[in-house]
């Protein structure tokens, strides 16, 4: 049997814009309660891996990530790690979450979207989320001295105080929310590439670009590159506006 990581998993969100965390809003897409984040679920993965991997993986690790289905509040998350060739690791949540692990060889690339002022947030539209748009740049202070999106795992990993990965891709989400209004919406999945531990205290910009835009079965997706500068380059993909039962 491959080693296993196991922990309770805990909606981080209930009381979030985003309506989907909340048990009465979530039944009208199907769901049974409110949605656990998908940045809570990749934390407890990226936990896992950091075992594996030691602390390095902070700085220079890689991690793609899918979830096919969610995680609800209470719920025993099972998290197994296979071992692959070329050093990679299989990490799976159960069969709701999956995803592939590695130390990078060379950092991420370095051709970040570009800064642009942070403005006023605007609805969210098949006009207004398409390929092409810069989205205004959210800087940040990393506060570690609560678990937030990677509870009940503390929000940093040992004596130096380095950000939890779920504390580093919350900033994905973040940064969406920042620049428009929405409505109910899912995190669907995520490319991380990790260029330096973030430290408690530390002041981070994030910058992002609409990659692109479609409809899938009723679901309409929006894909951002995402560049924290100096800490990680994401590839992140959310369902923006789901499709009601």
């Amino acid at each position: 049997m491959p080693p296993s990581f196991q922990v309770r998993a805990v909606n981080t969100a209930p009381d979030s814009e985003n309506r989907i965390h909340d048990d009465q809003i979530a039944a009208q897409y199907g769901f049974t309660a409110g949605l656990v984040p998908g940045v809570t679920i990749y934390g407890y993965m990226a936990s896992a891996v950091v075992e594996h991997f030691g602390p390095q993986w902070l700085s220079r690790g890689a991690m793609d990530v899918r979830f096919f289905q969610p995680f609800y509040e209470g719920e025993q998350v099972s998290v197994s790690i296979t071992e692959q060739e070329q050093g990679r690791i299989k990490i799976d949540a159960g069969t709701r979450a999956t995803a592939t692990a590695w130390l990078l060889d060379t950092p991420p690339p370095a051709d970040d979207p570009p800064s642009r002022p942070p403005a006023d947030r605007i609805p969210a539209s098949r006009e207004t989320i398409r390929p092409g748009i810069i989205l205004g740049t959210l800087t940040k202070t990393l506060d570690l001295s609560q678990p937030g999106m990677s509870a009940p795992l503390d929000a940093f990993i040992g004596d130096e105080r380095l950000a939890h990965p779920a504390i580093i891709l919350a900033l994905a989400n973040e940064i969406l929310m920042s620049n428009f209004i929405l409505g109910p919406w899912i995190h669907s999945s995520s490319e991380v590439r990790n260029a330096s531990a973030a430290h408690d205290g530390e002041h981070l910009e994030v910058r992002a670009k609409i990659v692109d835009a479609y409809e899938r079965k009723g679901h309409e997706f929006v894909v951002l590159d995402v560049a924290i500068p100096n800490v990680a380059r994401i590839r992140h993909t959310a369902i923006w506006q789901p499709r009601k039962i």
